[in-house]
């Protein structure tokens, strides 16, 4: 991960961003697991709060069950709530990329998450996802921060 704020693993606040690639078309990715190697790494068995930010105009993080089709369905429904056609005043980009800057409305840019001795407190079949229907801006940064 990289790491842009320096911290000591005894500061109460600990951040870092890393980068990811989504790709060219809609996706729901699971970020579970970079979100426990930094609380492995930063939060060293304590309680406290993880914050999940993603500084995009045109992304989100949700909190869903990935693998069984949920996330498939997540998305189908945003395509249906949100179509990309040529409704959108904001027309710049790819067609229909007005209704990417509408997506943070139903799916905001961050999630605060309870962690309990370091480990995020999920239930059974959640996880952390970065929801992202733009295209047209394959590279995403993810803040990390825990409070603790």
């Amino acid at each position: 991960m990289a790491d842009n704020n320096h911290s000591s693993p005894t500061d109460r606040f600990q951040t870092t961003t890393f980068e990811i690639t989504t790709g060219r078309r809609e996706v729901a990715l699971d970020i579970t697991d970079r979100c426990a190697a930094f609380l492995d790494e930063r939060a060293a068995g304590r309680d406290g709060l993880l914050n999940v930010f993603v500084p995009h105009a045109t992304a989100g993080i949700a909190v869903l069950e990935t693998g069984s089709g949920s996330d498939d369905d997540f998305l189908a429904t945003l395509r249906e709530l949100l179509p990309a056609d040529d409704r959108w005043r904001h027309r710049h980009g790819s067609p229909g990329h007005g209704r990417d800057h509408v997506v943070p409305g139903l799916v905001a840019p961050h999630a605060t998450l309870p962690v309990l001795g370091g480990q995020l407190a999920l239930g059974v079949w959640q996880s952390v996802v970065l929801v992202d229907t733009n295209g047209d801006n394959p590279r995403r940064t993810v803040r990390l921060s825990f409070l603790g």
